[in-house]
């Protein structure tokens, strides 16, 4: 293994291992609001047109690490848009905004 490689592979893991706490918070208390949806939208749409580049490279790190960035924005984005970019319902509605027979919103049981 030459340096650079074995560079793109350690800071590859540095940087995944230093996103890991961000998910686990935001799956665990599913509060994003934090986050904005500027920057979401735009971190998924840079990470989509960067990845014309970085997949023209030869197969390597560099393909793990951006395979992981456009997976954890778009999980942060799909979370995001669940729990955070929706229209003010009461609480009691919040925990579970499933429609009811005639089309209503049904109480959190």
């Amino acid at each position: 293994m030459n340096l650079p490689l074995v560079a793109g592979a350690t800071s590859t893991i540095i940087f995944g291992l230093s996103t890991l706490p961000m998910l686990q918070k935001a799956f665990r208390t599913k509060d994003l609001r934090s986050y904005s949806p500027g920057t979401m939208v735009l971190s998924n749409a840079g990470n989509l047109i960067h990845s014309v580049y970085v997949y023209s490279l030869p197969p390597g790190p560099i393909w793990w690490l951006h395979t992981f960035h456009l997976v954890t924005t778009g999980l942060m984005l799909v979370w995001y848009l669940r729990y955070e970019w929706r229209p003010a319902m009461p609480s009691r509605f919040r925990s579970q905004s499933r429609l009811g027979g005639a089309g209503e919103l049904r109480p959190a049981e």
